[in-house]
């Protein structure tokens, strides 16, 4: 009867300890949202249907480091902040400005991409030099967007502003003529005009409003730590600089 309770207790004591290990080995799946319209940052891959780019590879190799599995999903930028900051998600990655604003409604990873503003105008357009030349001029921008905020602040009433919903909106709205210039995210415009816009669009003036992106959190998340850990331990071994280099090629402080 003893060598049968030793058994038992054995056995149970194998059971409970691999329950543990999978409990542990188990990682929790995280809703990951992002805009797929902010190219080359998330774009989706018509082949394959997935969601690529800058950011993309920077959460899957920060996922991977901090733990936890992704789900990927995509809404307009607009929606995006409320989204965190109602716990419907619980990442955001999209090219998203750190600002005192947000700060107040949703937590930031620490920074993981320096940015700004550019604007962007028609090849054949030498009217349009700087910020100073769009004042009475019809501008596209981004809805819900720090670039939208920066025109609304500096120039009013003074210009015709469209906020639209999509990046490719603005795009669209410039090479068709309803608007003069388009002033948004430097990167973004930047990969634009060498892209779909090369020989139709080009960037000019300096770069406004200097910006660094952050990934989003629920105010209080658990995961802000583990992803900034991660975050510096990718910039230490160089696997930063290898996902910059893929999506925008080599850094200018090399």
């Amino acid at each position: 009867m003893r060598s049968l309770v030793l058994r038992s207790s054995t056995l149970f004591a194998a059971l409970a300890l691999s329950a543990g290990l999978t409990t542990t080995a188990s990682a929790e799946t995280l809703r990951v949202v992002t805009d797929p319209s902010f190219v080359p940052f998330e774009m989706m891959d018509q082949e394959s249907g997935e969601m690529i780019g800058f950011d993309m590879d920077i959460i899957r190799e920060v996922a991977e480091r901090a733990g936890f599995d992704i789900e990927i999903q995509t809404m307009d930028f607009n929606g995006i902040i409320p989204a965190v900051q109602t716990g419907n998600v619980d990442i955001a990655i999209a090219g998203i400005t750190i600002t005192d604003e947000r700060d107040e409604v949703v937590d930031f990873s620490d920074p993981y991409y320096d940015s700004g503003l550019r604007i962007l105008v028609g090849a054949n357009n030498d009217d349009i030099t700087s910020f100073d030349d769009l004042e009475g001029k019809r501008i596209g921008t981004k809805i819900g967007s720090t670039s939208y905020d920066y025109l609304q602040e500096n120039l009013g009433d003074s210009a015709n502003i469209t906020p639209y919903p999509g990046s490719a909106d603005m795009y669209i709205a410039l090479l068709g003529g309803s608007v003069d210039a388009v002033f948004y995210d430097a990167p973004n415009v930047g990969y634009f005009s060498t892209t779909r816009g090369e020989g139709r669009a080009k960037v000019v003036g300096p770069l406004y409003e200097g910006q660094q992106y952050g990934i989003v959190f629920p105010q209080g998340s658990q995961w802000v730590e583990p992803v900034n850990e991660a975050l510096t331990a990718m910039q230490e071994d160089g696997t930063y600089d290898e996902i910059h280099t893929k999506w925008f090629g080599e850094s200018e402080e090399k």
